[in-house]
């Protein structure tokens, strides 16, 4: 039976019972009143125990393998075995065991169990991918021994999750001191997030200001959320869009800070203003180390004049008739000839 199913059965037992006790109080028996109470006690101790019977599902993110749990050291002692995991009553993986060794395995979407798993008794099943069609489905793992004895081994609830975009929130100012709308839109998670607005950090929306609409993708079951929000601020007012995802444990903020369109832009804006300052920096750095370096080769070309038209000058000083005796060597050469 379904344990959801059984809880309520409980529940209005317990309700039954109490009456009986409150009946019992007039009763002149003196041993009615504690026979209501104990019997009231016992299925109230029933009903919590089993509440806390209730499986925990493993969560899997969609598009990512999950591994479901199942350890079972009983079956090391057996020898040749066959085991079955099944989604309800479809079977998706099936595996042959003979002398310890996997002789034979079937599975449906490339389900697989660790080779050696009749050695260390680790059973559990790995699904390399999961979609929507499998939320809150129950897997369970089946023995068929030698006697064809059939026993359930494990039992493992899949719940599934998908993650948000990061939400996108626009501002459109009031004209003529009206009412300031805001929308906060996400897109392509799973479940149903929650929204949560602020203003100024710490202040919450006036109550019926908030209108949250959830839409479900026809393809893939994920959800698109928008949220609008009117209310009647400063335009120097702050608001925050939060979009919450319990089972995914994400939380993620979009804030508008006072000024006109999505924050997407302005984040933008100033990203480039922070990119063409930086830009600015590094082309005047450029410019400055640049002209450093060429007054640097300017006083280096100037210095090797300087000293080569010193070395020149100081030649001529020290051999002032060099031209003449060249010209007599040169004469006498024609008088000889």
């Amino acid at each position: 039976m379904d344990l959801s199913l059984l809880k309520k059965i409980l529940f209005l037992d317990f309700i039954f019972f109490y009456f009986c006790v409150l009946r019992a109080q007039k009763c002149p028996s003196p041993g009615a009143m504690p026979v209501a109470l104990w019997r009231a006690g016992l299925l109230l101790c029933f009903l919590s125990f089993c509440a806390g019977l209730e499986e925990e599902c493993v969560l899997g993110v969609l598009g990512r393998p999950v591994i479901l749990p199942c350890l079972y050291p009983k079956l090391l002692s057996f020898v040749n075995f066959t085991i079955e995991w099944r989604r309800g009553d479809e079977v998706v993986l099936r595996s042959v065991w003979e002398l310890n060794k996997k002789v034979e395995e079937l599975s449906v979407n490339s389900a697989t169990i660790s080779s050696d798993a009749a050695m260390t008794g680790n059973f559990s099943l790995e699904l390399p991918t999961v979609d929507l069609q499998e939320y809150k489905m129950n897997y369970s793992l089946f023995i068929i021994s030698e006697e064809d004895h059939k026993a359930a081994l494990c039992t493992a609830c899949l719940m599934l999750a998908a993650s948000f975009s990061s939400p996108l929130l626009q501002r459109e100012e009031a004209a003529h001191g009206g009412e300031t709308a805001f929308l906060c839109h996400s897109t392509g998670g799973f479940p149903e997030p929650a929204v949560h607005w602020l203003i100024n950090h710490t202040e919450e929306p006036p109550e019926g200001s908030v209108r949250t609409q959830a839409a479900s993708l026809p393809d893939s079951h994920l959800y698109n959320i928008t949220s609008h929000l009117m209310v009647n601020i400063s335009k120097d007012s702050i608001v925050s869009c939060t979009i919450e995802n319990l089972p995914m444990n994400e939380t993620m903020t979009s804030t508008s800070y006072g000024t006109q369109g999505s924050p997407v832009a302005g984040r933008a804006s100033e990203a480039m203003w922070i990119f063409s300052t930086a830009l600015s920096a590094v082309v005047g750095v450029m410019v400055v180390a640049g002209v450093a370096y060429q007054i640097h080769l300017d006083r280096i070309s100037k210095r090797k004049k300087k000293e080569f038209q010193a070395s020149t000058r100081g030649y001529k000083r020290r051999h002032p008739n060099t031209e003449e005796s060249e010209a007599i060597t040169t004469q006498s050469m024609e008088t000889d000839v």
